[in-house]
């Protein structure tokens, strides 16, 4: 294991290389671990929360305006359906939350379940915050306050809010914000932005890149460790070969890609989203459709999602994504939701359900989000400093556990 001051030494030797990408050796002291849970009642609840995320994408996109995003919500709040969740301490007690990793958002928030309560470390700013996920909203007061996401990453001052009202978040505390801090525009009255967990951690020499990385492990268990959340840099005992970079697009973690399945070119150079709140893939409805067609699946009118028979399981192809000049494929197994959570959203046990869904028409910059089930097939790197998306190949691209 990595000394603190010899893993920075290194992380500097790296810096000095700038075509290169920082590759940190494994260390715990940089990493937290994700566990996953499920909050799913139905298949419509799975793809509605997704519908309704996306929309208060393209709502922001249009307009900064908290207000008229809700006013404009065509879809009514859901629950956060399969979320990752880290242990996050806040103030001089380390109180721990279960805060939502959420690439889409930034703004860090607490008291959805457990309730803040200030301490010495505390500062009550008096400013509002307040956020719209679509699948979910809360509003409150911003703190600024000592956030602890492990022993070696301590954050003395960040902003947090502390939720008076909160909708769509049962079963967890919040979020941990880990988008771009554009993202955090106009949410706190009085300031324009606000720093992100991973801004401070920079500014406070904790870090010596602003870059986040994630690993998945797919699993077919509910509410199991299998995520790797890593701060600084990239563990290369989570990916296999080399990182392919892309520049990010647009305020989210945006990125370019082109889809094909089999001959067929599902979508051609679109942009859109890459999101870990978001469980399923979508793709916009043109490219959907040539999806769907493709394999010959239909809709079931009990989950809301598509369905194939075990002859068209058996047929499947790659559903191949070309991001950054690199093919990055879903396995036919990757393409399906894991058979032995069907019941768990409404279905049959003997089903085979397909992950991905319908968007809707096109909007420039919202042709596609690539969520969690295509998050867990690879790594993903979100580097701030160098404004970009990476991607990497890992053990468990090719699993077959669904």
């Amino acid at each position: 294991m990595f000394s603190t001051l010899s893993l920075l030494a290194f992380v500097t030797l790296a810096l000095n290389v700038a075509a290169k990408p920082v590759v940190i050796d494994r260390s715990p002291i940089l990493s937290i671990p994700l566990t996953k849970i499920h909050n799913i009642t139905s298949g419509h609840n799975l793809v509605a929360s997704g519908l309704a995320r996306a929309q208060s994408f393209k709502d922001r996109a249009k307009t900064h305006d908290l207000a008229e995003i809700r006013k404009r919500q065509a879809i009514p709040v859901t629950n956060e359906v399969v979320t990752y969740l880290a242990s996050v301490g806040v103030g001089a007690s380390d109180t721990q939350y279960q805060l939502i990793v959420d690439t889409g958002s930034s703004n860090t928030w607490v008291g959805a379940t457990t309730k803040y309560v200030p301490s010495s470390t505390s500062t009550d700013t008096g400013d509002r915050v307040s956020v719209t996920y679509g699948s979910g909203e809360f509003s409150g007061t911003e703190y600024i306050d000592e956030v602890t996401l492990s022993s070696s990453l301590v954050i003395t001052s960040q902003s947090i809010g502390v939720a008076s009202s909160s909708e769509g978040f049962e079963g967890t505390d919040g979020i941990l914000g880990i988008g771009p801090d554009d993202l955090t525009e106009d949410t706190v009255s009085g300031v324009s932005t606000v720093p992100t967990v991973t801004d401070n951690l920079f500014s406070q020499g904790t870090i010596a890149e602003k870059v986040v990385a994630i690993s998945f492990e797919p699993t077919t268990t509910d509410e199991v460790t299998n995520g790797e959340l890593f701060f600084g840099g990239t563990d290369s005992s989570k990916f296999t070969g080399d990182i392919t970079y892309t520049s990010k697009t647009g305020d989210y973690w945006g990125i370019t890609q082109t889809v094909t399945y089999g001959s067929t070119t599902i979508q051609s150079s679109l942009s859109g989203i890459v999101d870990t709140g978001t469980t399923l893939l979508y793709l916009d409805e043109n490219g959907f459709e040539k999806y769907i067609e493709a394999i010959g699946a239909t809709l079931d009118d009990e989950t809301g999602l598509y369905k194939i028979t075990t002859a068209q399981y058996n047929a499947l192809e790659d559903l191949v994504f070309t991001i950054g000049g690199t093919e990055f494929s879903l396995t036919p197994n990757a393409q399906i939701w894991p058979r032995s959570l069907n019941t768990a959203i409404g279905g049959s046990a003997s089903s085979i359900y397909l992950v991905v869904a319908n968007l809707g028409g096109e909007e420039a910059g919202f042709d596609f989000i690539d969520g969690y089930v295509f998050l867990e097939r690879f790594y993903s790197v979100f580097d701030t400093t160098n404004s970009r998306v990476g991607f990497a190949t890992t053990s468990f691209t090719t699993a077959t556990t669904n």
